[in-house]
């Protein structure tokens, strides 16, 4: 069961007590195995830019199933902070990024909707508007 710390071969040391909860969780989180990660461990670990190149394919693999799935926050979190992410984290990442543009394609391709009640798996605005500047790179 590989970890995040293993795969970079750096060992952070542990926080000391005035550290906070992001501290404490990312620290945490990097020596967890990464295929027990759920989505909230990827969301935390791609907004803090920590372990991306490990965490991307595997975030990629959630949102080609379920472009919204979501952490702790809101549907299309995980979304959201891997949009987020450099082009650069994309390198070596051309096919996986094809296919989730068009994922992402297919959920923005109609107008939004203002009844949540309609479609409640819409994205937001804010997403909506991140997508598709995603999809124009």
């Amino acid at each position: 069961m590989t970890t995040i710390e293993q795969l970079e071969r750096d060992v952070w040391p542990s926080p000391g007590p005035d550290a906070t909860f992001l501290v404490r969780r990312c620290i945490e989180l990097r020596r967890k195995p990464i295929t027990e990660f759920n989505v909230e461990d990827l969301r935390i670990m791609l907004g803090q830019g920590i372990g991306v190149p490990a965490l991307l394919p595997r975030a990629v693999r959630v949102l080609l199933r379920d472009p919204l799935a979501e952490g702790d926050y809101f549907p299309g979190d995980l979304l959201s902070n891997v949009l987020r992410l450099p082009d650069s984290a994309w390198s070596s990442l051309g096919p996986e990024r094809k296919q989730l543009a068009k994922v992402l394609a297919e959920l923005v391709a109609g107008p939004p909707f203002s009844d949540p009640g309609l479609r409640p798996r819409d994205p937001d605005r804010l997403l909506r508007d991140a997508i598709v500047r995603f999809l124009g790179q």
